[in-house]
């Protein structure tokens, strides 16, 4: 996967399972977003990419 699509995913990730209340299971956004931040994504990726998907 690469760092642009880990992105995309952690942000829908992070929408889907309740943003930073995670009103779900907390470890599949965490999870979503430590892929993206292995893989280069900064926090600040992934906040942009969660703002345009909300957009």
């Amino acid at each position: 996967m690469d760092k642009q699509i880990a992105i995309g995913t952690a942000a829908r990730e992070v929408l889907a399972h309740g943003g930073p209340d995670a009103l779900t299971d907390p470890h599949i956004a965490t999870e979503a977003m430590g892929h993206a931040l292995d893989l280069g994504a900064t926090h600040e990726d992934i906040a942009a990419e969660i703002n345009r998907q909300r957009a």
